[in-house]
Protein backbone atom coordinates (compact mmCIF):
# COMPACT_ATOMS: atom_id res chain seq x y z
CA UNK A 1 0.00 0.00 0.00
CA UNK A 2 2.77 2.44 0.94
CA UNK A 3 4.64 1.66 -2.29
CA UNK A 4 1.69 3.00 -4.30
CA UNK A 5 1.74 6.42 -2.58
CA UNK A 6 2.77 9.40 -4.69
CA UNK A 7 4.72 12.24 -3.12
CA UNK A 8 3.40 15.63 -4.25
CA UNK A 9 5.40 18.77 -3.52
CA UNK A 10 3.51 21.67 -1.98
CA UNK A 11 3.02 24.34 -4.64
CA UNK A 12 2.81 27.22 -2.16
CA UNK A 13 6.22 26.38 -0.70
CA UNK A 14 7.69 26.06 -4.19
CA UNK A 15 6.62 29.61 -4.99
CA UNK A 16 7.83 30.80 -1.60
CA UNK A 17 11.30 29.31 -2.18
CA UNK A 18 11.41 30.78 -5.69
CA UNK A 19 10.46 34.19 -4.33
CA UNK A 20 13.28 33.96 -1.78
CA UNK A 21 15.76 33.18 -4.57
CA UNK A 22 14.51 36.15 -6.62
CA UNK A 23 14.71 38.52 -3.65
CA UNK A 24 18.25 37.40 -2.87
CA UNK A 25 19.19 38.04 -6.50
CA UNK A 26 17.74 41.55 -6.30
CA UNK A 27 19.65 42.16 -3.06
CA UNK A 28 22.95 41.02 -4.56
CA UNK A 29 22.53 43.27 -7.62
CA UNK A 30 21.21 46.37 -5.89
CA UNK A 31 24.40 48.20 -6.80
CA UNK A 32 23.49 47.90 -10.48
CA UNK A 33 20.21 49.66 -9.86
CA UNK A 34 21.87 52.36 -7.79
CA UNK A 35 24.47 53.00 -10.48
CA UNK A 36 21.85 53.24 -13.20
CA UNK A 37 19.70 55.59 -11.14
CA UNK A 38 22.64 57.86 -10.38
CA UNK A 39 23.51 58.05 -14.08
CA UNK A 40 19.98 59.18 -14.82
CA UNK A 41 20.21 61.97 -12.24
CA UNK A 42 21.99 65.32 -12.77
CA UNK A 43 25.58 65.34 -11.43
CA UNK A 44 24.79 67.92 -8.76
CA UNK A 45 21.70 69.10 -7.01
CA UNK A 46 21.41 72.79 -6.18
CA UNK A 47 21.56 73.77 -2.54
CA UNK A 48 18.21 74.70 -1.10
CA UNK A 49 17.83 77.91 0.88
CA UNK A 50 14.76 77.43 3.05
CA UNK A 51 12.88 80.27 4.73
CA UNK A 52 13.42 80.67 8.43
CA UNK A 53 11.12 78.09 10.04
CA UNK A 54 9.01 78.84 13.07
CA UNK A 55 9.35 76.28 15.82
CA UNK A 56 6.03 74.84 16.98
CA UNK A 57 4.36 76.59 19.87
CA UNK A 58 3.98 74.31 22.85
CA UNK A 59 1.34 74.28 25.60
CA UNK A 60 3.92 75.23 28.21
CA UNK A 61 5.05 78.51 26.58
CA UNK A 62 1.93 80.61 27.16
CA UNK A 63 1.49 79.58 30.85
CA UNK A 64 5.14 80.48 31.40
CA UNK A 65 4.58 83.94 29.96
CA UNK A 66 1.43 84.45 32.09
CA UNK A 67 3.08 83.27 35.31
CA UNK A 68 6.05 85.54 34.70
CA UNK A 69 3.75 88.56 34.27
CA UNK A 70 1.61 87.70 37.31
CA UNK A 71 4.64 87.10 39.51
CA UNK A 72 6.26 90.44 38.64
CA UNK A 73 2.94 92.30 38.96
CA UNK A 74 2.41 90.98 42.51
CA UNK A 75 6.05 91.58 43.42
CA UNK A 76 5.75 95.21 42.32
CA UNK A 77 2.80 95.53 44.74
CA UNK A 78 5.06 94.44 47.58
CA UNK A 79 3.88 90.87 47.98
CA UNK A 80 6.29 88.43 49.59
CA UNK A 81 7.58 85.33 47.82
CA UNK A 82 5.51 83.08 50.07
CA UNK A 83 2.33 85.08 49.41
CA UNK A 84 2.90 84.98 45.64
CA UNK A 85 3.51 81.23 45.80
CA UNK A 86 0.26 80.66 47.70
CA UNK A 87 -1.73 82.92 45.38
CA UNK A 88 -0.40 81.38 42.16
CA UNK A 89 -0.26 77.86 43.66
CA UNK A 90 3.43 77.51 42.83
CA UNK A 91 6.48 76.36 44.73
CA UNK A 92 8.60 79.11 46.32
CA UNK A 93 11.61 78.03 44.24
CA UNK A 94 9.55 78.43 41.08
CA UNK A 95 8.50 81.94 42.13
CA UNK A 96 12.13 82.85 42.82
CA UNK A 97 13.19 81.53 39.43
CA UNK A 98 10.44 83.55 37.71
CA UNK A 99 11.50 86.64 39.65
CA UNK A 100 15.25 86.41 39.02
CA UNK A 101 15.43 84.96 35.45
CA UNK A 102 14.86 86.84 32.21
CA UNK A 103 11.69 86.12 30.25
CA UNK A 104 13.62 85.04 27.14
CA UNK A 105 15.53 82.49 29.19
CA UNK A 106 12.34 81.08 30.68
CA UNK A 107 10.64 80.84 27.28
CA UNK A 108 13.64 79.08 25.74
CA UNK A 109 13.57 76.57 28.57
CA UNK A 110 9.84 76.07 28.08
CA UNK A 111 10.33 75.34 24.39
CA UNK A 112 13.01 72.80 25.18
CA UNK A 113 10.66 71.05 27.63
CA UNK A 114 7.63 71.16 25.39
CA UNK A 115 9.26 70.01 22.14
CA UNK A 116 11.03 66.71 21.73
CA UNK A 117 14.63 67.14 20.65
CA UNK A 118 14.05 65.33 17.36
CA UNK A 119 10.93 67.42 16.71
CA UNK A 120 13.09 70.52 16.86
CA UNK A 121 15.09 69.13 13.94
CA UNK A 122 12.08 68.22 11.76
CA UNK A 123 11.68 71.66 10.06
CA UNK A 124 15.34 71.53 8.98
CA UNK A 125 15.42 67.97 7.58
CA UNK A 126 14.70 68.99 3.95
CA UNK A 127 17.59 71.46 4.15
CA UNK A 128 19.92 68.79 5.58
CA UNK A 129 18.94 66.32 2.83
CA UNK A 130 19.61 68.92 0.14
CA UNK A 131 23.02 69.78 1.60
CA UNK A 132 23.89 66.09 1.87
CA UNK A 133 23.00 65.65 -1.80
CA UNK A 134 25.67 68.17 -2.83
CA UNK A 135 28.33 66.68 -0.56
CA UNK A 136 28.07 68.92 2.52
CA UNK A 137 28.35 66.36 5.33
CA UNK A 138 30.30 68.20 8.04
CA UNK A 139 28.30 68.13 11.25
CA UNK A 140 29.85 71.33 12.60
CA UNK A 141 29.18 73.24 9.38
CA UNK A 142 25.59 72.02 9.10
CA UNK A 143 25.00 72.84 12.77
CA UNK A 144 26.10 76.42 12.13
CA UNK A 145 23.99 76.69 8.97
CA UNK A 146 20.74 75.51 10.53
CA UNK A 147 21.54 77.54 13.65
CA UNK A 148 21.51 80.65 11.46
CA UNK A 149 18.09 79.54 10.24
CA UNK A 150 16.56 79.23 13.70
CA UNK A 151 17.53 75.76 14.96
CA UNK A 152 17.62 75.78 18.78
CA UNK A 153 18.23 72.08 19.40
CA UNK A 154 21.41 70.40 20.53
CA UNK A 155 24.46 69.42 18.51
CA UNK A 156 24.20 65.77 19.60
CA UNK A 157 20.68 65.51 18.14
CA UNK A 158 21.98 66.70 14.79
CA UNK A 159 24.99 64.36 14.86
CA UNK A 160 22.77 61.36 15.59
CA UNK A 161 20.55 62.20 12.65
CA UNK A 162 23.52 62.76 10.32
CA UNK A 163 24.96 59.38 11.31
CA UNK A 164 21.74 57.72 10.19
CA UNK A 165 21.93 59.64 6.93
CA UNK A 166 25.45 58.37 6.29
CA UNK A 167 24.43 54.78 7.03
CA UNK A 168 21.51 55.05 4.62
CA UNK A 169 18.93 54.42 7.34
CA UNK A 170 17.10 57.62 6.39
CA UNK A 171 17.52 57.11 2.61
CA UNK A 172 18.50 60.76 1.79
CA UNK A 173 19.80 59.97 -1.69
CA UNK A 174 18.24 61.53 -4.74
CA UNK A 175 17.93 58.33 -6.73
CA UNK A 176 14.72 56.44 -6.06
CA UNK A 177 15.74 52.78 -6.11
CA UNK A 178 13.02 50.24 -5.25
CA UNK A 179 13.80 47.77 -2.50
CA UNK A 180 14.55 44.10 -3.30
CA UNK A 181 11.30 43.05 -1.64
CA UNK A 182 9.27 45.45 -3.76
CA UNK A 183 10.95 44.27 -6.96
CA UNK A 184 10.30 40.67 -5.95
CA UNK A 185 6.61 41.42 -5.43
CA UNK A 186 6.42 42.87 -8.95
CA UNK A 187 8.07 39.77 -10.39
CA UNK A 188 6.11 37.16 -8.44
CA UNK A 189 2.70 38.73 -8.95
CA UNK A 190 0.77 38.04 -12.18
CA UNK A 191 1.60 40.64 -14.79
CA UNK A 192 -2.03 41.73 -15.21
CA UNK A 193 -2.22 42.72 -11.52
CA UNK A 194 0.57 45.32 -11.85
CA UNK A 195 -0.29 48.95 -12.31
CA UNK A 196 1.09 50.85 -15.27
CA UNK A 197 3.65 52.58 -13.06
CA UNK A 198 4.80 49.28 -11.48
CA UNK A 199 5.18 47.73 -14.94
CA UNK A 200 7.30 50.68 -16.10
CA UNK A 201 9.51 50.55 -13.03
CA UNK A 202 10.01 46.81 -13.39
CA UNK A 203 11.08 47.35 -17.01
CA UNK A 204 13.59 49.96 -15.82
CA UNK A 205 14.97 47.43 -13.33
CA UNK A 206 15.33 44.77 -16.03
CA UNK A 207 17.15 47.21 -18.30
CA UNK A 208 19.50 48.24 -15.49
CA UNK A 209 20.39 44.66 -14.44
CA UNK A 210 20.41 41.70 -16.88
CA UNK A 211 20.69 39.22 -13.98
CA UNK A 212 17.46 40.45 -12.43
CA UNK A 213 15.83 40.37 -15.87
CA UNK A 214 16.94 36.75 -16.26
CA UNK A 215 15.58 35.86 -12.82
CA UNK A 216 12.30 37.58 -13.72
CA UNK A 217 11.89 35.57 -16.94
CA UNK A 218 12.60 32.28 -15.18
CA UNK A 219 10.29 33.08 -12.27
CA UNK A 220 7.40 33.91 -14.55
CA UNK A 221 7.93 30.86 -16.73
CA UNK A 222 7.98 28.66 -13.60
CA UNK A 223 4.77 30.28 -12.41
CA UNK A 224 3.25 29.47 -15.81
CA UNK A 225 4.25 25.80 -15.43
CA UNK A 226 2.62 25.70 -12.00
CA UNK A 227 -0.57 27.54 -12.96
CA UNK A 228 -1.22 25.43 -16.06
CA UNK A 229 0.04 22.11 -14.65
CA UNK A 230 2.84 21.67 -17.18
CA UNK A 231 5.02 19.43 -15.09
CA UNK A 232 6.36 17.65 -18.19
CA UNK A 233 8.32 20.83 -19.00
CA UNK A 234 9.93 21.09 -15.57
CA UNK A 235 13.19 19.34 -16.48
CA UNK A 236 13.72 21.72 -19.41
CA UNK A 237 13.10 24.68 -17.06
CA UNK A 238 15.69 23.34 -14.63
CA UNK A 239 18.26 23.03 -17.41
CA UNK A 240 17.67 26.63 -18.45
CA UNK A 241 17.89 27.82 -14.85
CA UNK A 242 21.23 26.07 -14.38
CA UNK A 243 22.82 27.86 -17.34
CA UNK A 244 24.18 31.39 -16.96
CA UNK A 245 21.79 32.50 -14.23
CA UNK A 246 22.23 34.19 -10.82
CA UNK A 247 23.48 31.90 -8.08
CA UNK A 248 20.27 31.94 -5.96
CA UNK A 249 18.18 30.82 -8.96
CA UNK A 250 20.69 28.06 -9.78
CA UNK A 251 20.48 26.91 -6.18
CA UNK A 252 16.68 26.77 -6.41
CA UNK A 253 16.94 24.74 -9.63
CA UNK A 254 19.31 22.31 -7.91
CA UNK A 255 16.79 21.89 -5.10
CA UNK A 256 14.10 21.00 -7.64
CA UNK A 257 16.37 18.47 -9.34
CA UNK A 258 17.02 16.69 -6.03
CA UNK A 259 13.28 16.13 -5.54
CA UNK A 260 12.33 16.00 -9.21
CA UNK A 261 9.58 13.37 -8.96
CA UNK A 262 7.66 15.14 -6.17
CA UNK A 263 7.97 18.56 -7.81
CA UNK A 264 6.90 17.17 -11.19
CA UNK A 265 3.86 15.63 -9.50
CA UNK A 266 3.11 18.95 -7.81
CA UNK A 267 3.15 20.71 -11.20
CA UNK A 268 1.08 17.98 -12.87
CA UNK A 269 -1.50 16.50 -10.51
CA UNK A 270 -4.47 18.29 -9.00
CA UNK A 271 -3.56 16.99 -5.56
CA UNK A 272 -1.82 19.23 -3.06
CA UNK A 273 -0.49 18.97 0.46
CA UNK A 274 -2.26 22.20 1.33
CA UNK A 275 -4.75 20.42 3.61
CA UNK A 276 -1.93 18.69 5.47
CA UNK A 277 -0.14 22.04 5.86
CA UNK A 278 -3.36 23.47 7.26
CA UNK A 279 -3.65 20.76 9.88
CA UNK A 280 0.01 21.20 10.82
CA UNK A 281 -0.59 24.92 11.27
CA UNK A 282 -3.59 24.24 13.55
CA UNK A 283 -1.53 21.84 15.68
CA UNK A 284 1.23 24.42 16.01
CA UNK A 285 -1.30 27.03 17.11
CA UNK A 286 -2.72 24.73 19.79
CA UNK A 287 0.81 23.89 20.94
CA UNK A 288 1.72 27.56 21.30
CA UNK A 289 -1.32 28.24 23.46
CA UNK A 290 -0.13 25.48 25.81
CA UNK A 291 3.53 26.46 25.91
CA UNK A 292 5.09 25.52 29.24
CA UNK A 293 1.76 24.72 30.88
CA UNK A 294 0.88 21.10 30.15
CA UNK A 295 1.89 17.68 28.79
CA UNK A 296 1.84 15.82 25.50
CA UNK A 297 -1.18 13.84 26.70
CA UNK A 298 -3.33 16.96 27.00
CA UNK A 299 -2.01 18.25 23.68
CA UNK A 300 -3.13 14.98 22.04
CA UNK A 301 -6.58 15.28 23.61
CA UNK A 302 -6.99 18.86 22.45
CA UNK A 303 -5.87 18.03 18.91
CA UNK A 304 -8.27 15.08 18.67
CA UNK A 305 -11.11 17.10 20.19
CA UNK A 306 -10.54 19.96 17.76
CA UNK A 307 -10.40 17.51 14.85
CA UNK A 308 -13.67 15.80 15.81
CA UNK A 309 -15.43 19.08 16.65
CA UNK A 310 -13.92 21.82 14.43
CA UNK A 311 -16.19 24.49 15.88
CA UNK A 312 -15.30 23.94 19.53
CA UNK A 313 -12.95 26.38 21.29
CA UNK A 314 -10.85 25.09 24.14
Amino acid sequence: MEADAIEVADRWHLLQNLGAAVEKTCQQHRSCLRKQAEQDEPPQAPAVALPLPVLPRTPIVEPTRERYADGHRLADRGWTVSAIARHLQLDRKTVLRFRDAALDELLASAKDLGVHRRDQLVPFMPYLHARFAVGIISGRRLFEEIGERGYQGGYSTLITYLARLREGAMEPVRADVPSPRRITSWIMRPRDTLTELEEERLQDVEIACPDIARACDLARSFHDLLAHRRGHLLLEWIRQAEQDTPAPVRSFAGFLRQDLAAVTAGLTLEWSSGMVEGHVNKIKMIKRTMLGRSSFRLLRIRVLTRHENPGIRL
